[in-house]
């Protein structure tokens, strides 16, 4: 069903998780407070004005539309050919609220694009710079693979500037909040190689508020990949659900991180999306690429999460 709404998608995308959590565990619908509208609305404010960032990566990044049916927000370098001889690494995005908002989540994006992958996220602009659009709807998790269908067909076309650009062996599936539930939705596909999920679990319950969270916990055993969780802390809404998927995931290599304190935002409105995309950056790449140097943040009883006091680490097969 489609709403319309001048809310950025990202507070829609909030408010939906919070009262979907809330209904399950209290047996009722919930309604935020005065108070945590208000703090709600000023974030969104000063979300709303903060310009698009380059990232920190070597490859400077921006963000367009791309009109394919379904409509997607792509991140990539913004000179393909700068690159060299690396490829793209495919990031496949949920947003949250399984919303079609490609930009809700847009710095996290534009930092993971700028070290050289190619972000993709379902949806229009309809938030923050460029953006035209308000009507939201909700989307489903066939769309990640519709993205990556469409990514591998794009490095093949001779036409396409992505020609020749991706490398299809390094794909990742990722996503906040709902969009991580879209993100475990489609882990059995043996084209993806990693799993990111970013404030978010299967709800033991199932949910009916949205499709994509109404997802048994056997889907857990779907799970093929190294998977990386991240958590907003106990105040986080998913923190629960996580920490469960978490302690369930025994065949395959899993860590949880928790960003103490920050709560189900995460970091990533935080400049050039704070501790949590610089921790995604490295997963990616130690998964992806092999990349040994980034690996470290992860291995061994002193990793660089293990002993950054921001974070409270745990992990099953990594060592």
């Amino acid at each position: 069903m489609q709403r319309v709404t001048n809310r950025p998608a990202w507070a829609i995308g909030v408010a939906m998780t919070m009262c979907c959590t809330a209904t399950l565990a209290l047996g009722r619908q919930a309604t935020p407070s005065p108070e945590w509208a208000a703090a709600a609305r000023a974030e969104l404010a000063r979300q709303a004005t903060m310009p698009d960032t380059p990232g920190t990566g070597r490859f400077p990044a921006i963000k367009e539309e791309v009109a394919f049916p379904p409509d997607y927000v792509v991140y990539h370098p913004a000179d393909l050919g700068e690159l060299g001889s690396p490829k793209l690494g495919l990031y496949l995005f949920g947003n949250g609220g399984c919303l079609n908002d490609g930009a809700s989540s847009r710095i996290h994006l534009l930092e993971i694009a700028s070290h050289g992958y190619l972000a993709i996220a379902r949806g229009r602009i309809r938030s923050g710079p460029g953006a035209t659009v308000r009507r939201t709807t909700t989307t489903g998790a066939k769309g990640l693979m519709t993205a990556l269908d469409w990514a591998l067909a794009q490095n093949n076309d001779p036409a396409s500037p992505y020609h020749g650009h991706i490398d299809p062996t390094a794909v990742a599936a990722s996503g906040y909040s709902c969009g991580g539930l879209q993100a475990l939705q489609v882990a059995a596909d043996r084209r993806i190689k990693a799993l990111v999920i970013m404030n978010s679990g299967l709800i033991n319950e199932g949910s009916k508020v949205v499709p994509s969270a109404n997802l048994p916990k056997a889907r857990l055993n779907d799970i093929h990949t190294p998977t990386f969780y991240i958590l907003g802390g106990e105040s986080d809404i998913a923190y629960e659900h996580g920490m469960d998927d978490f302690a369930r995931i025994n065949h395959v290599p899993v860590v949880v991180g928790s960003l103490l304190g920050v709560g189900h935002g995460g970091t990533q409105w935080q400049l050039n999306g704070g501790k949590a995309a610089a921790a995604v950056v490295a997963w990616l790449n130690w998964q992806l690429r092999g990349d040994m140097r980034s690996a470290k943040l992860f291995v061994g009883k002193d990793c660089g999460l293990c002993v950054d006091p921001a974070w409270r680490l745990e992990k099953k097969g990594v060592d």
